[in-house]
């Protein structure tokens, strides 16, 4: 992506909605992976490091970004060590080093999305998960897909599909952000329709509009406990290594 999307994701991601909600969301379904204590815990693609202190507190971190740019927001942040590399190559660690290795938001950006699973796939330890995030349904593409170079969206069978053909099994599918799914549905349909300039989602929206969405989206972490939603505007999936 273009330098100057990093640092306006870098500018925001503590605060914005959508980024404070998913984190809130992605803590509950960790929560529930039962990790060993001192996990081992693997962030690839870490982007500006948005994630980086909410994974710090289930174990011991470490993160990978391929751009100079996010990968130095990444680093300034002292949540983790964030080395150089990418999918399906260079990864610059051992096969079998980790209890919890994401993607979270990465999947779509990577040409060869299948090859980079099974890469990701065989940092896992005998017991490990792997935990997937992507945006769904192709029909949502809009100009917040072109500004962040996304190759494609996902539903959930294609991401099923791919991790199955990775050679990894999976422990959980399905979709998340379905409360406001119409709300954000609408938006970017009307917006496409209306030819609108390319450009991301990450503008930051009024402090009581932000905290109204934030309260909602985050709402959703009491119900994924339990099981994920059947549509939503991102698929979430949870694998293992085969045994």
């Amino acid at each position: 992506m273009h330098p100057d999307v990093y640092r306006e994701m870098a500018a925001v991601q503590e605060r914005h909605w959508w980024f404070a909600a998913r984190r809130r969301i992605l803590a509950t379904v960790i929560e529930g992976l039962s990790l060993p204590a001192q996990a081992e815990i693997l962030e690839i693609g870490c982007g500006t490091g948005g994630n980086l202190a909410m994974l710090s507190t289930f174990g011991l971190l470490r993160a990978m970004e391929y751009d100079d740019t996010a990968r130095g927001i990444a680093a300034d942040l002292g949540h983790s060590a964030v080395v150089a590399g990418g999918l399906p190559e260079p990864v610059p660690f051992a096969d079998g080093s980790f209890d919890l290795v994401c993607l979270l938001d990465v999947l779509e950006h990577i040409e060869d999305d299948g090859a980079a699973l099974a890469r990701a796939g065989r940092l896992l330890k005998a017991k490990g998960r792997l935990l997937v995030t992507v945006p769904a349904y192709a029909w949502l593409w809009s100009a917040h897909d072109e500004s962040h170079h996304h190759r494609r969206r996902y539903t959930q069978g294609m991401l099923k599909q791919r991790a199955m053909a990775a050679g990894l099994e999976v422990r959980r599918l399905g979709y998340f952000n379905s409360l406001l799914f119409p709300l954000i549905a609408g938006t970017r349909i009307a917006r496409t329709l209306a030819g609108g300039a390319a450009g991301s989602d990450a503008a930051l929206p009024s402090p009581a509009v932000n905290a109204l969405l934030t309260g909602i989206f985050g709402a959703e972490r009491h119900v994924i406990r339990h099981g994920l939603f059947p549509f939503g505007t991102s698929v979430m999936a949870v694998l293992s290594a085969v045994p």
